[in-house]
């Protein structure tokens, strides 16, 4: 690891340790009532199936008085990891961009966007893909945060240089969070040994 990755991670985890363990309350589009006026509103649109993604979105909303958009399939991912895993692949390999459950219809207002998703697949996950099919990001700065398994940002970055073409992007905050396929592995081989 990098030391930027280093400094980055303690960052991270030292506002995430002043967190409280109550879940964030989100809403599809959440105004914070503390901004000025002359002050053009910022987006943090996010897609999280574990709640790492989650996690890091609420710090930059409440950091940045943020509006907050999550990101959700009109159809919900199944709730077993491995039965997402194999329709995200299914979505990915045939291009399906799933519909969205909400759109944000007041993109417009938004001159500065944080984009946070996990990498499913070596890439975007196809929910995500829709988000940004479905709205028009030209002009608008994009600002990614990314959540990855051990095998980074992945196809990332084509991805949104294809489908945010006309938008300005900042370097993203890639962040190592395994946690669901590291506990959903080990507690696999845990009963393997114990039923053999």
């Amino acid at each position: 690891m990098t030391d930027d990755h280093d400094a980055t991670r303690r960052m991270l985890l030292t506002a995430l340790a002043g967190l409280t363990l109550a879940k964030i309350s989100l809403s599809p589009a959440n105004a914070s009532t503390d901004k000025t006026e002359n002050t053009p509103p910022i987006l943090v649109a996010y897609f999280s199936r574990s709640g790492n993604t989650q996690v890091i979105a609420g710090v930059i909303h409440r950091a940045l008085q943020s509006d907050l958009f999550e990101i959700v399939p009109a159809t919900p991912y199944p709730l077993d990891y491995f039965q997402t895993v194999a329709q995200a692949k299914n979505e990915h390999d045939r291009a399906i961009k799933p519909p969205l459950k909400n759109n944000l219809a007041d993109i417009d207002r938004y001159q500065t966007i944080y984009l946070g998703f996990p990498i499913w697949g070596t890439s975007v996950p196809p929910v995500v893909q829709s988000f940004l099919s479905t709205h028009n990001l030209t002009g608008k700065l994009l600002i990614p945060f990314i959540t990855h398994g051990g095998y980074g940002a992945g196809d990332s970055e084509e991805v949104l240089a294809t489908l945010a073409a006309g938008a300005r992007r900042e370097k993203p905050l890639v962040m190592e969070c395994d946690q669901e396929r590291k506990t959903t592995e080990t507690v696999t081989s845990w009963l393997e040994a114990i039923r053999s």
